[in-house]
């Protein structure tokens, strides 16, 4: 099973920019992506990235378009989400997990091996 390892996040003010990174270890060839959630307080935790290693694929969820980029360093076995214009609103616990297979769009369910999460908050 892969694991993974969230870091990066931060206090920021609004149209700032962070970077965030998941570190992941074990059987990542086991997995068709690995995407990037967000769950801010008294609110579900929704998919806003993910990227996959296996065929290319990128989606981002509407909110985050145009802002957010995600990549992958393969010599690292790291993801990042680059986030940029940061807005209040963009507030939130962040975490990642993989998916064994292909999705048409981000279910929380379909996702395993979480990481621990890692704080965005964006105020001024």
């Amino acid at each position: 099973q892969v694991q993974l390892v969230e870091s990066g996040g931060g206090l920021v003010q609004p149209g700032g920019s962070l970077r965030l990174s998941c570190a992941a270890s074990g059987f990542t060839s086991d997995y068709y992506a690995i995407g990037w959630f967000r769950q801010a307080p008294g609110k579900k935790r929704e998919g806003i990235s993910y990227l996959s290693h296996v065929d290319g694929s990128v989606y981002y969820e509407d909110s985050v378009k145009g802002r957010f980029t995600i990549s992958r360093d393969y010599s690292k076995g790291t993801v990042y989400l680059q986030m940029n214009s940061l807005k209040p609103e963009d507030t939130a616990v962040y975490y990642c997990a993989a998916v064994k297979y292909q999705i048409p769009i981000m279910v929380e369910s379909d996702f395993e091996s979480w990481g621990q999460g890692t704080q965005v908050t964006v105020s001024s």
